[in-house]
């Protein structure tokens, strides 16, 4: 079975691809030999004719380069929408195939594939993110915003995680913000509900520990 994770979040704009890229660079810094794909990416601005993505090309630099920004992100699209409906504005119709298809990785590489948008969003015309990542059979590795609030999304989306028939195999609570209320702690809150693994961004060493975690 391929090794590797999928990288979901909680919502949009909760980081998880600055956490993706973390993690990224991390295992290609100690040698693993490492394909990383976000198969689809909308709201990609337009420069000198082509449009760039954003979040592919922080997966670009993570890799120094050694893995083509079209190999990473082959589909793009202007609109700043859900990516099935960003398509549909360019006359586009993308499949739940195409992109397994393109998420490949020789099986003796760790394959790294990020999402778009939450676990349950739209990706392409006939599938959810969670499609993807249930016909990739990888584990997934969640990302949320460290906040009020997020125990609820968290929860939900560990839910539907285990009804896709597959194995969360991490949380990440990302804190984008200092939180107002210092008594707040989602950590220990989710470990009283769950036996997955927490890891905090605001913690020093989190990143090598996930690595270790999510890797065999």
């Amino acid at each position: 079975m391929q090794q590797g994770i999928f990288i979901t979040g909680t919502d949009t704009d909760v980081g998880k691809t600055w956490v993706g890229s973390q993690l990224a660079a991390h295992l290609f810094q100690h040698g693993f030999d490492l394909t990383v794909k976000k198969p689809v990416e909308s709201g990609c601005p337009s420069r000198e004719g082509q449009l760039i993505p954003a979040d592919a090309t922080q997966y670009f630099h993570a890799l120094k380069q050694t893995q083509s920004l079209e190999s990473i992100c082959p589909y793009r699209f202007k609109a700043p929408l859900a990516p099935v409906q960003a398509a549909r504005l360019e006359h586009i119709r993308i499949n739940a195939q195409q992109l397994l298809v393109v998420c490949t990785a020789k099986e003796e590489e760790y394959l790294l594939v990020e999402g778009a948008g939450g676990f349950y969003s739209p990706m392409t015309e006939d599938g959810l993110n969670a499609d993807l990542a249930a016909a990739l059979k990888l584990p997934v590795l969640l990302v949320a915003e460290d906040k009020l609030g997020c125990l609820n999304h968290i929860l939900l989306t560990q839910r539907a995680v285990e009804a896709a028939g597959l194995s969360l195999s991490a949380i990440v609570l990302n804190q984008i913000d200092k939180p107002e209320d210092n008594l707040l702690n989602n950590a220990d809150m989710l470990r009283e509900q769950l036996s997955t693994p927490i890891f905090e961004t605001c913690k020093d060493n989190w990143l090598e520990q996930l690595a270790v975690h999510v890797t065999p």
